[in-house]
């Protein structure tokens, strides 16, 4: 489980407009091509640096291919990012909160001990 990849995916999606509408149209093709492009660049670095051994699990790549919120927290990933960037994807489909509120609903059967959302 690469809970800090996935992390890594949904706050580098989210802050860029063109990838968010990227992700919402063509979710599966755009996570295939983060993971083989992005996802061993180092985070917030601008020069040539990677890594070469990061790989999401198939569970995470198809929950992220899927936009499925409720499996990307079984899985661990942080409930903020994958919310915002969620938001930024489906809200403008939506009336005022209603995206919200059924995303919380989706997640109300967790109880506590939450997934770990450490990295």
């Amino acid at each position: 489980m690469s809970r800090y990849l996935v992390d890594k995916f949904l706050y580098t999606v989210d802050r860029d407009p063109d990838l968010v509408e990227r992700y919402r149209a063509e979710p599966r093709g755009t996570v295939l091509w983060w993971e083989a492009e992005r996802a061993n660049s180092v985070l917030n670095c601008h020069g040539g640096e990677a890594s070469t051994w990061l790989r999401f699990t198939d569970d995470e790549r198809e929950a992220l291919a899927t936009h499925d919120h409720v499996a990307l927290f079984a899985l661990g990933a942080h409930p903020f990012l994958t919310l915002t960037l969620f938001i930024a994807m489906f809200e403008r489909d939506h009336g005022p909160l209603e995206y919200q509120k059924a995303f919380g609903a989706r997640l109300a059967h967790f109880s506590m001990p939450y997934p770990d959302i450490a990295t």
